[in-house]
């Protein structure tokens, strides 16, 4: 069985009890392309089981007509060879806590762009989209690195310098590309749009406004547009950045899952890797629960995404949703179960929850610490929220979740994920120094950085953009020193840049030290500490 549009009435579906589009998916792709509603740039897994999915159910439930069209700037291999060879249609296998799984066929995808302005056909297609009136949204999954400009020295990145110079002609990097499709929809009528963010990340409407703004006003200094293109972004009434809280586990997929869909009978279902590292495969694997909170801001209309679950709210409760989740109910439990994972030996974070230190572990920095000083959103209880990762998202064992993944980037994350908390705690308490585990799961960030298990093996370090300065801080730590390998981490503890503060300011950056201390103290001693302390 091939996954193709042409073979979705065949009994192979029903029989192998996977649920098919109950709309014509056929006549849904030609009203989007004829009236554009919902383009959406960054087209890899989330996306095309969650966002996809929403519009998914809205299409079966008959509340919309419309599909989303797909537009990848980054890695065009994606659209080459996920999508036209399945007909744009997804496989999408939500993975439950028993081992069994629920199979759709997600038809929403409506047409799929590679986004490259040397490509003449897609190029006047893109603009052809954004000049429609009917277009309601532009949104993104396009990870946090896909809105930065500038590097960590305040400087533009190197691959950004061409855009500045070439303006809206010629555009490479995705915030240059919506730029300067904004301007082709300003020149061809200035009908209002949303431009939204749902990526993972803090503020991250914000971040989008601000890239889209800075991208302008480079162009504006060298004459490419003008100055009431400017003043037309900056207008919420015509063009709104809303912000966004995004969550769904969705892991790389599994070649476990790829054997069972061909077993089943599909075809090619084995993921690839393509040239720019892309995982996929034309299925998705990902948990069940999810969460999707949007300032509801859309000057020109939207899906009514709330009937699909979307939660639609002011931007005080968007932010203070994402500082639940962030800094308590989810992330900072991830971060500590991936430092001690990769020390430990384990490869599936499941696999973790059934190791009592770990469990209590993270027990301790989400109900324990960090609830004392969570922010309530209204809409969603932390306690509630809380308890379903410990109870039944963390547990998951049919997510193939590893680690190793989710220690890439630690560096970038504790700031937010730690440092917030403790910063609460300073503000509450005057001192963060009552705080117990968060300052455990901080010494087993430094231990990580040895690039040394809990046996004495070497293992890699996942990628982080700082990994290369803070090794070389740590470069003289060696297993078996005494207390004088501690002075090798007041530069990381004390950087603010990394933690949102001084950490021996708030209290407990000699507390780190020692945990740390004794960690180093030999194979076996990270397991011991975390026995003693826990």
């Amino acid at each position: 069985m091939e996954l193709k549009i042409n073979t979705l009435a065949d009994d192979f579906y029903k029989k192998n009890r996977i649920e098919t589009p109950r709309y014509d998916v056929e006549r849904i792709r030609e009203n989007t392309v004829k009236s554009p509603v919902w383009i959406h740039f960054g087209i890899g897994n989330i996306f095309r089981i969650f966002i996809g999915g929403l519009q998914d159910k809205l299409l079966n439930e008959g509340l919309s007509d419309h599909g989303i069209i797909c537009a990848e700037t980054f890695d065009h291999e994606i659209v080459e060879k996920i999508y036209t060879p399945y007909d744009n249609l997804v496989l999408g296998v939500t993975l439950k806590a028993d081992g069994s799984t629920d199979r759709c066929v997600i038809g929403s995808l409506a047409e799929a762009i590679a986004a490259k302005s040397g490509d003449e056909a897609a190029w006047n297609r893109l603009k052809e989209i954004f000049a429609a009136p009917s277009l309601q949204m532009v949104s993104f999954t396009v990870t946090e690195k896909g809105y930065a400009l500038k590097g960590t020295d305040g400087q533009y990145l190197p691959y950004i310098l061409p855009d500045l110079e070439n303006g809206p002609a010629k555009p490479v990097s995705a915030m240059a590309v919506v730029t300067a499709l904004l301007y082709h929809r300003f020149c061809s009528g200035k009908a209002p749009i949303a431009v939204v963010s749902m990526d993972n990340c803090s503020h991250n409407g914000e971040k989008l406004q601000n890239a889209v703004l800075t991208m302008a006003g480079e162009w504006e200094k060298r004459g490419l547009v003008t100055p009431d293109f400017i003043a037309w972004l900056k207008d919420e009434q015509q063009v709104a950045f809303p912000w966004s809280m995004i969550d769904k586990i969705t892991p790389r997929p599994d070649t476990q899952i790829a054997a069972q869909l061909e077993e089943m009978g599909f075809e090619n279902m084995q993921p690839i890797i393509t040239d720019k590292k892309t995982f996929i495969a034309p299925f998705v694997n990902a948990e069940g629960p999810q969460y999707l909170v949007v300032e509801d801001r859309f000057p020109n209309g939207r899906p009514p995404l709330e009937k699909a679950g979307v939660y639609f709210t002011d931007r005080k409760t968007v932010n203070d949703v994402e500082r639940m989740k962030v800094t308590t109910c989810l992330n900072p439990l991830h971060t500590a179960l991936a430092v001690y994972g990769c020390l430990l030996g384990y490869t599936s974070i499941a696999a973790e929850m059934k190791d009592a230190q770990l469990k209590t572990l993270v027990e301790g920095i989400g109900p324990k610490e960090g609830m004392e000083v969570v922010c309530d959103p209204g809409i969603l209880s932390p306690e509630q929220f809380v308890q379903e990762v410990l109870t039944q998202r963390l547990p998951n064992a049919f997510i193939p979740d590893t680690p190793q993944r989710i220690a890439t980037d630690t560096s970038q994350k504790v700031g937010i994920r730690y440092g917030e908390t403790i910063k609460s705690y300073v503000e509450k308490y005057g001192s963060a120094e009552k705080l117990h585990y968060i300052p455990i799961a901080i010494a087993g960030w430094m231990r990580y950085l040895l690039g040394v298990d809990d046996n004495g093996k070497a293992f890699e370090l996942s990628p982080d953009p700082m990994v290369e300065e803070l090794c070389s801080m740590l470069a003289n730590v060696h297993l078996g020193d005494g207390e004088e390998a501690a002075a090798a981490l007041k530069p990381i503890l004390s950087n603010d840049n990394i933690f949102g503060s001084d950490l021996y300011k708030a209290g407990i950056g000699e507390k780190i030290e020692a945990l740390f201390v004794k960690e180093i103290q030999g194979p076996g001693a990270v397991r011991r500490t975390l026995q003693e302390n826990l």
